[in-house]
């Protein structure tokens, strides 16, 4: 099949994704195609991003500091690119989350994609959640570790196949998102843990939609659960709720030593320029003063819990409500319909998501105002009256 084939193909079947030019405003807002929309696509779920006060304040900082005035790091981290602001922001997470180490990558994809190969080889199992992310699937495909998903929050199969197998290999990766980014459902930690503990596992736990907006202070549902210190590999992304760019894992020193001589995604990529690790070093340091955001945006998921329950829809108290479609046409046009409607929303279908369960993703931000979304449900058709037809 030739590659114009693969896109007909592609476009038959409702799938065809095109690049979207959005501009963000303050107040939860963007312009899209020529119109002023409310933003419902986007993972700034604190509403920093667009936070004039903190933007203007950083610039201050950062007008006063030479070792900032950096736009380029020109180098990876093991050659030149390693600036102290490095040092200085893993220095910062260690210390928040009681840790012994804490590594810095450029993205939450370099981090998925990198730790498990280096960490794993033959002789041992990954046992990840169905519904685990793209970059902890595809970092799972490049080790050389036996590999089987269990069904998504299944722990009965999970205990099942570490009672089969678990004698069988050196070692064990338990692999799980806290909130997966999809369904906005949270893992059973204690659970989890008892697991491990049980079976002598490695717990790896992907925190990228929690942190920010669980715990606290916002270290995500490990710290909100008062689980931290007994996660093994603990991955956090900045590029969500902390309106930044990179990720960072929390573990121990031999792990974090290993990283450093085996990642593949750490040693051959240039680090992040000098300004961008001093955005997130200034983010990081004002995110346990950010309860009032955190507030808001639980009082808003709680609302819509509610609104969307009463519509026929299954939703959990998460910041993450799928509005579920079915089939990728009905998503397409109720996506189309909201956004005529003045609703910035966009359909999500396989193979993001399993066949059948194309949906909208409803994305809440604390900047986003309860009569906001009273005005959305108005446009939400009850789950039972959706058709083919809007």
């Amino acid at each position: 099949m030739n590659y114009n084939e693969q896109l007909l193909k592609i476009n038959e079947a409702g799938l065809m994704r095109k690049l979207k030019a959005v501009e963000p405003l303050e107040d939860a807002s963007c312009y899209f195609q020529g119109q002023k929309m409310l933003n419902l696509a986007s993972n700034d779920y604190l509403g920093l991003a667009t936070d004039e006060a903190l933007k203007q304040a950083f610039i201050q900082q950062f007008e006063s500091n030479e070792a900032w005035l950096s736009f380029g790091a020109s180098s990876s981290r093991l050659l030149t690119g390693n600036n102290k602001l490095y040092d200085e922001v893993e220095e910062l997470l260690r210390t928040n989350y009681k840790a012994e180490a804490a590594l810095f990558f450029n993205s939450g994809y370099h981090a998925n994609m990198g730790i498990l190969p280096a960490l794993t080889d033959k002789g041992d199992l990954i046992l990840s959640d169905k519904l685990c992310h793209a970059s902890i699937i595809d970092g799972i495909r490049l080790s050389k570790a036996d590999h089987q998903r269990f069904r998504h929050l299944d722990y009965d199969q999970l205990n099942a196949l570490l009672e089969k197998k678990r004698s069988h290999y050196n070692r064990v990766f338990i692999v799980v998102e806290s909130v997966f980014s999809m369904d906005g459902d949270l893992v059973d930690l204690h659970g989890l843990i008892a697991l491990k503990e049980k079976y002598n596992c490695l717990l790896y736990v992907d925190e990228a939609h929690a942190v920010g907006v669980l715990g606290e202070t916002g270290l995500g549902l490990c710290e909100q659960e008062n689980v931290t210190e007994q996660i093994d590999l603990l991955v956090g992304t900045m590029g969500k709720a902390y309106a930044s760019v990179g990720a960072f894992a929390i573990m121990n020193h031999s792990l974090k030593e290993l990283l450093v001589n085996k990642a593949r995604t750490l040693i051959y990529t240039t680090a992040l320029p000098p300004v961008n690790m001093a955005w997130t070093k200034f983010i990081i340091e004002r995110m346990p003063e950010m309860s009032s955001n955190r507030d808001q945006l639980n009082k808003l998921y709680a609302y819509m819990q509610k609104a969307l329950a009463a519509k026929g829809y299954k939703v959990h108290r998460s910041h993450i409500m799928p509005v579920m479609a079915g089939a990728n046409k009905v998503a397409v046009q109720l996506s189309e319909h909201l956004r005529k409607e003045g609703f910035l929303v966009f359909p999500i279908r396989p193979p993001t998501v399993p066949a059948n369960t194309a949906r909208l993703r409803l994305s809440l931000t604390a900047d986003l105002q309860l009569n906001d979304l009273e005005r959305l449900m108005r446009f939400i058709p009850d789950n039972k009256k959706q058709s083919n037809e809007m």
